[in-house]
């Protein structure tokens, strides 16, 4: 088990990832959310969030860890006590957690407070509804804790409302000009698969559009080449969660 190591990787940083589900941290493979297990990891037993998150800083001295709130993202409440598990571990942590209006940015926000958790926002194009209503989260949230995740599919926008327009290039712009500094590019089909990062090419082009925005992208991470090609695409951190927990990924100061 490593320890006392910088969770970077040349000019790529690692955000080690916990995806939560029915209290428990599971392990995400190509978006396929009814198909997901607890965890097993090398790093600890058992699939609490707590001593999972425990682990993540112990093992790689993590001071960020990105959570997605799966049952939130579905349309339920927020996990409050996994959530105040994660904050005992004393980690600033980004979460998703299904928040695509103000109001629902709002109570998140009060819920955070009440933990309490030193956290940024994420609010997702899966969970927002329109450009309009992207912006006016921005109300709420101040920009500097705020991110916004591009969520794909197999290159597709998850836009339930047909209300964004059909390029990620296009949906990325107008989130930059609603006023995000921070986007996560993720395609749910290459997450937990191991088949190496799929939006390279399209961070790629985005980080060269855009480069003081800060770029995010994760999913397949086998191991240290994947975080190279990232770092040469404009990308400045990595979600990874399957490659931690199974070792494949040795991560140097």
């Amino acid at each position: 088990m490593k320890s006392d190591i910088a969770l970077s990787f040349s000019a790529v940083r690692i955000i080690p990832v916990i995806d939560l589900k029915d209290g428990l941290v599971v392990r995400g493979v190509a978006g396929q959310r009814d198909q997901y297990q607890p965890v097993k990891s090398l790093l600890t037993e058992g699939a609490e969030p707590g001593d999972v998150a425990r682990a993540l800083a112990r093992s790689f001295a993590a001071e960020e860890i990105y959570v997605a709130d799966l049952d939130a993202i579905e349309g339920g409440e927020p996990d409050r006590d996994s959530l105040a598990q994660i904050a005992a571990s004393g980690v600033t942590t980004w979460i998703d957690a299904g928040t695509g209006t103000p109001e629902s940015c709002r109570y998140l926000l009060d819920l955070l407070g009440e933990i309490p958790l030193n956290a940024r926002l994420i609010v997702g194009l899966e969970s927002v509804g329109s450009p309009r209503q992207l912006a006016a989260c921005l109300e709420v949230i101040d920009p500097s804790r705020a991110i916004f995740s591009l969520d794909l599919q197999q290159g597709t926008p998850l836009d339930s409302k047909g209300h964004w327009p059909g390029a990620p290039v296009e949906i990325a712009e107008l989130a930059i000009a609603a006023g995000f500094s921070r986007l996560i590019v993720l395609d749910l089909a290459g997450v937990g698969m191991g088949d190496g990062i799929p939006t390279l090419a399209l961070c790629r082009q985005l980080s060269d559009d855009y480069p003081d925005v800060e770029w995010i992208s994760g999913g397949g991470v086998r191991g240290s080449e994947d975080l190279e090609a990232m770092g040469e695409h404009g990308i400045s951190a990595a979600l990874v969660a399957s490659a931690l927990h199974d070792g494949r990924l040795e991560v140097r100061a």
